[in-house]
């Protein structure tokens, strides 16, 4: 079992930035990709970033692109997501996501945090 826990969330003004992490314990050696996830009430849970285990491959959702920077320190087991530029419509609860390894399908994670509240006021 991999256990995450997000921290860095809270209420900010349109224009300012966060950083959030998420610290992995457990069984970290059995996964690979990690990813960031936001999810608003009454919606989907919206992929944001993941980054591969030795951070060469990163991808953002379009909305985030730009403004948001996702990294890792494998080293302290810890994954990072800079927020720039935070828009009102950033506001979520933001989850990080583990995969194991050989897992397959590019939105397929196996291990999820509790979530971490952001709240943008314009």
């Amino acid at each position: 079992q991999v256990q995450l826990v997000e921290s860095g969330g809270g209420l900010v003004q349109a224009g300012d930035s966060l950083r959030l992490s998420c610290v992995a314990s457990g069984r970290t050696a059995s996964t690979s990709t990690l990813a960031w996830f936001r999810q608003v009430p009454g919606k989907e849970r919206e992929f944001v970033a993941a980054i591969s285990w030795s951070s060469v491959n990163v991808n953002y959702a379009d909305s985030v692109q730009g403004r948001f920077t996702i990294s890792r320190d494998n080293a302290k087991n810890t994954m990072y997501l800079q927020m720039n530029s935070l828009k009102p419509e950033d506001t979520a609860v933001y989850y990080c996501a583990a995969k194991v390894r050989g897992r397959v399908g590019p939105y397929v994670y196996d291990y999820w945090g509790q979530g971490t509240q952001v709240t943008v006021s314009s």
